[in-house]
């Protein structure tokens, strides 16, 4: 069950920090619901300097997010691959997350990892922070590169 065993989201205080969001145009309903969700966290979060950034589709996030981790404390992707009848999904997904990771590691910039990648449109809905939607993982990859960005700033200051 998604969202089984997920800790409480502290609250953030990110007002010192830089944080770009990388989004996907695929599945707009979808995507405009995950950006709204890592929008309304940074908010929370206190974060006053922040941007948007679009990529043609989730493949080219990882691109981005490395590209942008030169001039900000965080990142934030966010994107959704749903399968279909081909092993493209299983491509995709591999290398969006791959590459997301090879980013945080090279650079030491936090990537908050809000990819989707579910069986059918359903799950997506239900995963993007929307109306009716049970889990807003907007938020939560938002969520989990401030977090991490604020530790690892404690941790440069150790």
């Amino acid at each position: 069950m998604t969202g089984s065993g997920a800790p409480q989201a502290e609250a953030l205080d990110g007002s010192q920090l830089r944080v770009a969001i990388v989004a996907a145009r695929w599945h707009e309903t979808v995507m405009d619901g995950l950006i709204a969700g890592a929008k309304r966290c940074l908010a929370d979060a206190g974060v006053t300097s922040s941007r948007l950034f679009r990529t043609a589709g989730s493949f080219e996030l990882p691109v981005a997010a490395q590209a942008l981790a030169s001039r900000y404390d965080a990142v934030v992707a966010l994107g959704a691959v749903i399968r279909g009848g081909t092993p493209h999904f299983d491509y995709v997904c591999r290398a969006v997350t791959d590459g997301l990771l090879r980013v945080t590691l090279d650079t030491g910039v936090p990537v908050g990892f809000g990819v989707l990648t579910c069986d059918d449109d359903q799950q997506a809905v239900d995963r993007a922070g929307l109306d009716g939607s049970s889990v807003d993982k907007g938020y939560e990859a938002a969520h989990a590169a401030v977090a991490t960005a604020l530790a690892l700033q404690e941790v440069a200051e150790s």
